[in-house]
């Protein structure tokens, strides 16, 4: 089965990246690179962020979704389009369906943040809620498609939404050459997935350093058993990480490419927020803060090095905001 996503993994490439840029500098501007000097000095390296939470809907997804729809036929979506999210794909597929007039359907779980379902809906998209968690709510779209017909958008297995996000990569090569090392969260698997295409084509000895939680080691578990693993549950307070199976192709892509996987517990990722805050003054989401304290966790190996950390979203649950400052 994963022989299909080999050879889809090969239209993920730097030239498909170079035409996404194209089509996202329409409606983004790019994201900072910036480099800060008190994260530098507690890591003991050369500390840059990139702050993929200054996007419109507060992540890196929304490259991948506005490449997604131009490259998508009017025949192809006519029905209207399906997903499954926790938040940031949604918001970020339902933000750019108003762009290119498709409606949008978006299915959430039972326990997801109520602010961004009052979100996704506030850009025009309807929201489902279905199932306990996102793996359930994956589900439940499969059996609506069977039903309705929709478009259904598997985020991490769609090449031109791996290409939209590799633009976050070429960004921090021209702002950033000589970047040694890339960390990055790793949820279903696409940004990381991403990155590595974009970064190994300019510099094969770029390292890629994943992040996950303890708590939800899909791709950590899948990469050292050599096959995808399907966990039990991913409860972890990083959202956008709480995910029970990485996606296929972000698998292959990442597989035998990735340097390694850093894991978080609870605790650490609630100090990432923290350290995000106090250093570059970001109010950081649990997911997009994982890669400042997974450096800060490894720093005896990126001493000296240009270190880049993807901050990859800035939508902070209240209640995770809550429990942070009650710590």
């Amino acid at each position: 089965m994963l022989k299909k996503y080999e050879t889809l993994s090969e239209q993920v490439n730097p030239l498909k990246t170079l035409m996404a840029r194209a089509v996202i500098s329409r409606y983004l501007n790019r994201t900072s690179l910036t480099h800060y000097s008190e994260l530098s000095r507690l890591i003991g390296c050369k500390a840059f962020v990139k702050h993929e939470n200054h996007n419109p809907t507060g992540s890196f997804k929304i490259r991948g979704a506005l490449n997604f729809f131009h490259h998508m036929s009017q025949e192809e979506v006519d029905a209207g389009i399906l997903v499954a999210t926790r938040g940031n794909h949604g918001l970020a597929m339902a933000w750019a369906g108003q762009w290119f007039h498709v409606p949008c359907t978006v299915v959430v779980p039972e326990n997801n943040n109520p602010e961004i379902n009052r979100i996704i809906e506030s850009y025009g998209a309807e929201v489902i809620v279905q199932g306990e968690d996102f793996y359930d709510a994956q589900s439940y779209c499969e059996e609506l498609v069977d039903s309705a017909g929709y478009y259904y958008v598997q985020q991490g297995n769609e090449p031109e939404i791996l290409n939209g996000l590799a633009t976050m990569g070429l960004e921090i090569l021209e702002d950033l050459p000589q970047v040694d090392v890339i960390i990055c969260p790793i949820g279903g698997g696409a940004g990381c997935a991403s990155l590595i295409k974009t970064a190994r084509a300019v510099n094969p000895n770029i390292e890629i350093i994943g992040v996950e939680p303890q708590n939800a080691p899909s791709f950590y578990n899948s990469w050292k058993k050599g096959d995808i693993v399907i966990l039990d549950e991913a409860d972890t307070i990083a959202e956008g990480l709480a995910a029970r199976s990485v996606f296929q192709l972000p698998y292959v892509i990442l597989k035998d490419a990735i340097n390694d996987v850093i894991l978080l517990t609870e605790n650490e990722i609630l100090e990432g927020i923290r350290m995000a805050l106090s250093t570059t003054h970001n109010l950081a989401e649990a997911a997009g803060a994982v890669s400042l304290i997974a450096a800060y966790k490894i720093k005896d190996r990126l001493s000296g090095k240009n270190v880049v950390m993807i901050m990859s979203g800035g939508n902070l649950a209240i209640d995770n905001l809550k429990t942070l400052l009650s710590c």
